[in-house]
C-alpha cells in the first residue's frame, strides 16, 4: 500500500510547525476554531483532508503569513481530489535524501550550510518535492491556457475555486465574539490602528481593526503569566484577555471584539501582573 502523497506529508508537517508556534493545545485550538479536537488531531497528522479555512485560522493564531502553507494546501488539495492524477503528467520522483553518515561531520556535503541532521534533511526533501510539484502544476496550467487560446471554446471554469470564508459577523453583531472564529482576523482583513506598543516589561500590544467585520480587538504577545490587556470604548462593554499559562506567553492572544464602524475612541490598556502600572494607547 502506498503512503500519502509528499504534498500531503509536507502540509501536515507545516501545520504541526505552525501549531507549535501558537503554543496551543488541541483542546484550546478546538475552543478557538470551528473544528473539534479530534479533527485537529487528524489534520496535524495528515490523516484526513484539511479545510482551507483551518489553515488560514491556524496561521492567524500564530501571527504568521499564510502564503506558504496555502500554497502547500493547493498542492495537497489537488491530490485529495484526484485532480493531480487526472491533469498532471507523471513527474519523475524527487531524489531521495542522501544518507547521513553517523561518523561524518553534521554539515558534510552541504558547503556553507548549518547542521543537517535527519530532521533537517527530511524537511529539505519535502520542500524540494513541494517546489517541484508547484513547477509541474504551473507548467500544466500554462500549457492548458495556450491550447484553449488557439481554439474557439470558452475557457473552462477552475476545477477547485479558492474558498474565501464570509465574515461570521459585522458591526454590533461582533460584540463579544472571537475574531479568529468569525474569520475577521484572516490575512488581509485586519490592520493595526496604532503603532505596536512595547511596554515597560517588554510585552507588545496593539489595537486591531477589521473593515470587513467593522469590529476591533486588542492583541498582546511576549507577555508574562498574569499580564492582561483590555480594550474599551464609550457605550460598549470592555473586553479583556489574561495570559493564563506559559504556553500563552509568546503566542498572540486576543481580546473578544467590540463591534462598530467607528475606529476612533478605542482605548487599549496593558495591565501587568507585576512591575509598573497600566499603560494605555488610544486610536
Amino acid at each position: 500500500m502506498t503512503g500519502p502523497a509528499p504534498e500531503c506529508v509536507a502540509l501536515a508537517e507545516g501545520l504541526r510547525d505552525m501549531r507549535a508556534r501558537t503554543g496551543l493545545s488541541l483542546a484550546v485550538l478546538a475552543e478557538r476554531t470551528a473544528y473539534s479536537k479530534s479533527s485537529w488531531e487528524r489534520y496535524l497528522n495528515g490523516k484526513s483532508p484539511v479545510p482551507r479555512q483551518a489553515v488560514d485560522g491556524l496561521c492567524t493564531m500564530a501571527g504568521e503569513p499564510a502564503g506558504r502553507l496555502l500554497a502547500l494546501w493547493e498542492l495537497a488539495d489537488a491530490e485529495w481530489s484526484g485532480r493531480a492524477r487526472r491533469t498532471l503528467p507523471a513527474a519523475r520522483p524527487a531524489p531521495a535524501p542522501a544518507p547521513v553518515d553517523a561518523g561524518a561531520p553534521a554539515d558534510a556535503g552541504a558547503p556553507g550550510s548549518g547542521p543537517a541532521g535527519p530532521g533537517r534533511v527530511r524537511r529539505q526533501w519535502l520542500f524540494t518535492v513541494a517546489v517541484g510539484a508547484a513547477a509541474v502544476a504551473t507548467a500544466a496550467l500554462l500549457t492548458a491556457s495556450a491550447v484553449r487560446g488557439r481554439g474557439t471554446d470558452p475557457p473552462a471554469s477552475p476545477a477547485s475555486p479558492v474558498l474565501d470564508p464570509e465574515p461570521g459577523c459585522q458591526g454590533r453583531a461582533c460584540d463579544g465574539k472571537d475574531p479568529a472564529q468569525m474569520f475577521c482576523g484572516l490575512p488581509g482583513r485586519a490592520t493595526s490602528l496604532v503603532p505596536q506598543r512595547r511596554t515597560a516589561s517588554g510585552a507588545r500590544m496593539e489595537i486591531r481593526y477589521s473593515p470587513v467585520c467593522a469590529a476591533a480587538w486588542g492583541r498582546i504577545w511576549h507577555a508574562e503569566t498574569g499580564d492582561a490587556v483590555e480594550i474599551s470604548t464609550p457605550g460598549s462593554r470592555p473586553r479583556r484577555v489574561v495570559i493564563m499559562s506559559t504556553s500563552d506567553t509568546d503566542a498572540y492572544r486576543f481580546t473578544l471584539m467590540i463591534g462598530g464602524p467607528d475606529r476612533t475612541g478605542l482605548h487599549l490598556c496593558f495591565l501587568p501582573a507585576r512591575g509598573p502600572g497600566r499603560e494605555c494607547v488610544n486610536s
